[in-house]
């Protein structure tokens, strides 16, 4: 059985970048990070059908779809609340077999009401699965290291998004709505089989955990000016993703540019470079800081907007290329900030981020579908751009 944990547990050198070990524990990373929220956004990949299938509108059925946004939120708290004492292994095993039920019953959701549940449920394993490999990771990685797993770990959460996007657009136009769901349920079941061959028992992190309560240590991050800042990070980072990726579905396949399923999941191809360059988010911040490597990313992701108002589909896309990869890079960047800027309670540190980053992501929803659906994309996108603003002022506060 091979042991994750003895590859990436603290050690007094950091693992060369290009030896063995250190591929194979960044391709399990990766890969886990995949399977966890590989559920999150595939299902953007068919708004247009399932607006269709249950007779809503946009803005109604995109906050639907991400309402996991939801209890991803709710969970990270709670998980980062109680972490010291759970068993990772064990933790992200559970979570991930879980997740296969909400997951198999989207197949027979009958109404919106359902659907939006069973959403909430499947953010809630999610998260939960999400929050506990990240604590294990800021608490095995040594400080010089832990940059290159959180890379890995969000590198695997970009092509997630391009994999998981690419296979349902197929599977729901193929085989239709309902067996798309139940693949996803097989792959979550197998990123449980993963955890269970890959990580051995890792104990929890009691000798780690001082003497103050959740409560209190949440409190003191809280009051922490730079984690302050990268949590409002977080929260901008997602208002601003999901707002594109999720309203730009219903601009393809509306005229001038008219895109049919297959040619929507086919788009989502503009995720393969963040992919490449979210893996380097790592050393691109140990060596520049932290700040001039989000406001590097956050520029890029700016510069794409106005190319999504284009009537022309190269532009657009190439837009969505420039927003992802802007996203993804400042993301990781801001996820690995938080484990090193963390003193203690690591775990709790990371829940909250994530508390922040998935409620950014239900506010951007519902905000963002009301200005699409009462004053179309370019309000939509001038939103986008105030809230990658806005994440470019609160970088102000991160120190190296």
């Amino acid at each position: 059985m091979t042991d994750l944990s003895a590859s990436i547990k603290p050690i007094a050198t950091t693992m060369n970048a290009h030896s063995p070990g250190f591929a194979f524990r960044s391709l399990v990373i990766g890969l886990t990070a995949f399977l966890t929220v590989v559920d999150l956004f595939a299902t953007q990949a068919i708004l247009p059908s399932l607006t269709r299938h249950y007779g809503v509108t946009p803005a109604a059925m995109g906050f639907a779809v991400n309402a996991s946004t939801f209890g991803m939120a709710a969970a990270s708290l709670v998980v980062g609340f109680f972490s010291p004492g759970i068993d990772r292994r064990t933790g992200v095993l559970l979570s991930l077999a879980l997740l296969a039920v909400p997951t198999s019953l989207l197949a027979v959701a009958p109404n919106l009401a359902v659907f939006t549940a069973l959403r909430v449920a499947q953010g809630l394993c999610m998260a939960s699965a999400f929050a506990l490999t990240l604590a294990y990771l800021g608490e095995q990685c040594s400080a010089m290291d832990a940059g290159g797993a959180f890379a890995a770990y969000i590198t695997g959460n970009v092509a997630s998004n391009l994999v998981g996007r690419l296979i349902s657009a197929a599977l729901a136009d193929g085989l239709g709505l309902a067996w798309n769901f139940y693949f996803f349920a097989a792959l979550n079941l197998a990123g449980a089989a993963l955890v269970y061959f890959t990580v051995n028992r890792v104990p929890p992190m009691h000798a780690m955990t001082p003497a103050a309560s959740p409560l209190a240590a949440t409190i003191a991050h809280w009051r922490n000016p730079q984690l302050r800042a990268s949590f409002g990070i977080g929260f901008c980072i997602l208002f601003a993703f999901i707002g594109t990726f999720t309203y730009v579905n219903f601009v393809l396949v509306r005229p001038p540019l008219s895109l049919g399923m297959m040619d929507l999941g086919l788009v989502y191809f503009v995720f393969l470079p963040s992919i490449v360059t979210t893996l380097l988010a790592g050393r691109v911040a140990a060596r520049l800081g932290t700040r001039p490597t989000i406001w590097g990313a956050l520029t890029v992701a700016g510069l794409g907007l106005p190319l999504m108002l284009s009537p022309r589909l190269s532009e657009v896309l190439a837009g969505m290329v420039l927003v992802g990869v802007g996203t993804f890079f400042a993301q990781a960047a801001a996820t690995g900030f938080v484990g090193q800027a963390a003193a203690d309670n690591r775990g709790i540190a990371s829940g909250t981020y994530l508390t922040c980053y998935f409620c950014g992501g239900l506010v951007g929803t519902a905000v963002l579908g009301r200005l699409f659906d009462a004053f179309g994309w370019q309000a939509c996108v001038f939103g986008v751009g105030a809230a990658l603003a806005a994440a470019a002022l609160l970088t102000f506060a991160l120190k190296r």
